[in-house]
């Protein structure tokens, strides 16, 4: 099970490498074969589906974003841990409030991420 001070360390970390917008930072919470869900992807016109798998089309996808959104800054709010997940809130880019599910591996990176925006 992840402890809460697990949790947030990732959290904490992750939070930082976006607002570093340190690519390589940001894609070492990530499994090589991760599948993410967001409607930014929609969005970003990156795809139709809302999802890309693999760490590359991830790198894609969040360069995309990263560019779109020069200013990205994200707003920690809570970090809520689970068996294997976690869950992250927080204030992401045009001031939306974001909840992003992460299910973790045994070496604690993402293997799949549900997001979620007001």
């Amino acid at each position: 099970m992840l402890t809460q001070e697990n949790a947030t360390q990732f959290a904490t970390n992750w939070l930082r490498a976006f607002n570093a917008h340190d690519l390589d930072a940001i894609l070492e919470h990530y499994t090589d074969d991760v599948e993410f869900h967001s409607p930014f992807i929609r969005l970003l016109e990156v795809n139709e589906s809302g999802c890309v798998r693999g760490k590359e089309a991830l790198r894609h996808y969040f360069q995309r974003g990263l560019t779109a959104y020069p200013d990205l800054h994200f707003t920690l709010h809570e970090v809520l841990a689970g068996i294997d997940t976690l869950v992250i809130y927080y204030t992401s880019v045009t001031n939306r409030l974001a909840a992003e599910v992460f299910q973790l591996d045994d070496a604690g990176r993402a293997q799949k991420v549900l997001c979620h925006y007001t």
